[in-house]
């Protein structure tokens, strides 16, 4: 609602409204127009000239005064919608946005019957109306037929309008009227099919089976001609199409479709089908012009085999020979004649003429590049061991891979790989100098940087290298200088590998000198004590029976590592094996008072079974008591509470079961080394014999 001001009912007034009197110069003008027209005066005065942005302004600023005055009766006796004048401000009910007010809850508490989302969806399916099913028809006369047929075709056809693109549509939709038994409308939705998608394989084949499964033989061969003449390339259109001639007996048919097939240049299998279809009907003739096509189709080995091999079940060996000639003569720079060579050979060992074969391996090693000749070799050794001289071939091989392996060797030097596969083929040549020299040249690359990562593959070749000297060669005085040289190659501070010591220490056994092996375990002790080694040395004092000098090991490597507990557990055992209880008893108290152990359970666990297996009950329940304090874990309770349920004597004897369950995670066997009795009469009388 507009507000406007009553409007004058005088006679003036409405006079005024339909005449308004001439525009004259207002009677008492306000200070802001008095101030206005003082700058338009000056401004005239002055000679400047009004701009149009002031001139705009002051024209807006005239027509807001009329319109505040009461010039806008005027506007609304013209605009007659009575909503007032333009521009005037609306009332605040009609410019309001008006929202819902919020439900108020006024019962905030829960509901006594709780639903939930599990509960909804029950009963949601158990509402759920059934499946639709539509009842089943009976047709009982022709016109019902004819509707139900109109019906069907109708949505098929809606179907296909949608859906063109549809293979199986189509398909479904010839199917449907295949059973209806009406054959011109099905090969009619055939034929829109291929309309749409000629190039789909299925529709071709499954419109040619429709045919000759109701055996229209003419409609049959009409679809597989225009199927291999639209798509030629699809074997399986040829191949379906004379299985169907051939079937019927029409081998000429048969024959023709193969002939123009073989205008296409099929792969191999299509020449292959030809030729066993010639070769049912005993046509040998035929079959060897169709290889002569074939090879010259695909020249490959695979082609020329097969004819030679035709030849051979024709038992025409002549012709057999002379299609290889031929092959040889055609393949010679070809990818695979390495294959071509091998099959010839052969072929001359079957008709037993290994002069013959020999000739062409020999001819095959000299003119085959040495990359592609790895099969000829191999199949020439096999040969040459069956038929001939094994050396001249063996040396053959032999400067081929000294060839191979001085490239690679020598491409790079730190491959070490390559120099175990060089240094093993000379070992099997049975040449100890040619052999010793490639072990020499490879050790002498030493890896460029000190990390044992890239030194791991590198020892290998010294210890190689000092088995060969003691093995093969014999040479024991090599072999123990290999050893030294390579323990003092080794940066034992950076790091260091405690088999190159034990296989030293093992070496020096097996010649009998239990000094010159101690002196090493010991160096090995002192440079890289690991527990490999104090394994090692204390098993081979143990068998020799030095309990003294175990003692002193375990000692060392209590020094060395007093947080192990396999160790102290081991010295234990020592002692308790040796009748010492008190001792063992003392090792095991100082291990537990140890405060750093990588296995406390393990040491605590053997204390126990130690004590139960002497039969000290008190022993073992303060040890209990003693290890609770330490922890609370569960299982700890679970085995004070066994122990205290079993009786002693049970508990001794399955102590006593299982006391040698735990081996040593190195295994070394020192009686596969030398005769233990023989040992120790050596160790008695060799008291002076040590060179080291």
């Amino acid at each position: 609602l507009a507000r406007t001001e009553p409007r004058r009912r005088t006679t003036a007034g409405r006079a005024k409204t339909q005449t308004p009197p001439p525009r004259s110069r207002p009677p008492n003008p306000g200070p802001r127009d008095r101030s206005a027209r003082a700058r338009r005066a000056r401004s005239r005065a002055g000679g400047e000239e009004e701009s149009s942005t002031a001139r705009a302004r002051r024209l807006s600023k005239r027509r807001n005064r009329k319109t505040r005055s009461g010039g806008g009766a005027s506007i609304v006796a013209m605009s007659g919608f009575g909503e007032g004048p333009l521009g005037t401000k609306l009332h605040q009910s009609a410019t309001a946005v008006k929202y819902p007010k919020p439900t108020r809850v006024k019962n905030k508490t829960s509901a006594q019957v709780q639903i939930t989302a599990e509960q909804i969806v029950r009963e949601a399916k158990e509402r759920q109306e059934e499946t639709y099913k539509a009842p089943k028809q009976k047709i009982q006369d022709a016109e019902e037929l004819a509707e139900y047929r109109l019906k069907k075709r109708k949505e098929f056809e809606d179907l296909i309008r949608r859906v063109y693109w549809n293979e199986a549509v189509w398909v479904k939709y010839a199917k449907w009227e295949e059973s209806q038994k009406d054959f011109p409308r099905a090969r009619s939705v055939w034929e829109r099919a291929l309309d749409h998608n000629y190039r789909s394989h299925s529709l071709w084949l499954k419109y040619a089976e429709m045919e000759m499964s109701h055996k229209f033989v003419n409609h049959a061969r009409n679809v597989w001609d225009r199927a291999v003449k639209l798509l030629p390339r699809v074997d399986q259109f040829w191949y379906k199409y004379i299985h169907m001639e051939e079937m019927m007996g029409q081998i000429q048919n048969a024959r023709m479709i193969f002939e123009r097939w073989m205008n296409w240049e099929p792969d191999h299998n299509g020449w292959n089908a030809y030729i066993k279809m010639e070769t049912r009907y005993k046509e040998w003739d035929r079959v060897r012009k169709i290889y002569e096509r074939y090879v010259q189709c695909h020249p490959s080995v695979k082609a020329w085999v097969r004819w030679a091999k035709f030849e051979m079940s024709q038992r025409e060996v002549a012709k057999a020979r002379e299609v290889y000639e031929l092959a040889v003569e055609s393949v010679e720079r070809e990818v695979d004649a390495d294959a071509l060579y091998v099959k010839f050979a052969q072929f001359e060992e079957l008709c037993k003429e290994p002069e013959r074969a020999r000739a062409i391996y020999k001819y095959a090693l000299d003119n085959l590049p040495k990359e592609k000749a790895q099969a000829v070799y191999q199949n020439f050794m096999t040969f040459e061991k069956q038929y001939g001289n094994e050396a001249g071939i063996d040396d053959a091989v032999l400067g081929k891979k000294r060839v191979e392996y001085e490239d690679e060797v020598r491409k790079d030097p730190t491959n070490y790989d390559a120099w175990f596969d060089y240094t093993r083929l000379e070992e099997n040549a049975g040449e100890i100098e040619k052999a010793r020299e490639v072990y020499e040249r490879a050790i002498a690359n030493v890896p460029p940087a000190t990390a044992k990562q890239f030194w791991r593959r590198y020892i290998y070749l010294w210890i190689n290298y000092a088995l060969f000297e003691e093995l093969e060669a014999g040479d024991l005085e090599r072999a123990r200088e290999v050893y030294r040289e390579c323990l003092k190659l080794i940066p034992h501070k950076v790091f260091s590998f405690s088999k190159i010591w034990v296989m030293a220490s093992q070496f020096e056994i097996r010649q009998k000198r239990l000094d010159a092996a101690r002196k090493i375990l010991g160096l090995a002790i002192g440079l890289a004590p690991k527990d490999k080694i104090f394994k090692v040395y204390i098993d081979m004092e143990m068998q020799l029976g030095n309990v003294d000098r175990c003692r002193t090991l375990y000692q060392k490597h209590l020094e060395i590592a007093p947080h192990n507990c396999f160790t102290w557990e081991k010295f234990a055992e020592l002692e308790n094996s040796l009748g010492e209880t008190e001792r063992a008893r003392a090792i095991f108290e100082i291990a537990i008072a140890r405060p750093v152990l990588d296995m406390p359970e393990v040491l605590w666990k053997a204390y126990v079974d130690f004590e139960i297996g002497e039969g000290e009950r008190a022993r073992a329940r303060d040890l209990y008591e003693r290890l609770l304090d330490r922890t609370q874990h569960v299982k700890v309770w679970m085995s004070y509470a066994q122990f205290e349920a079993a009786p002693m004597s049970a508990a001794a004897r399955g102590d006593d079961d299982d006391e040698d369950d735990d081996d040593d995670d190195f295994d070394f066997d020192f009686d596969a080394l030398f005769d233990f009795d023989l040992l120790l009469d050596f160790e008695l009388d060799d008291d002076d014999d040590d060179d080291d």
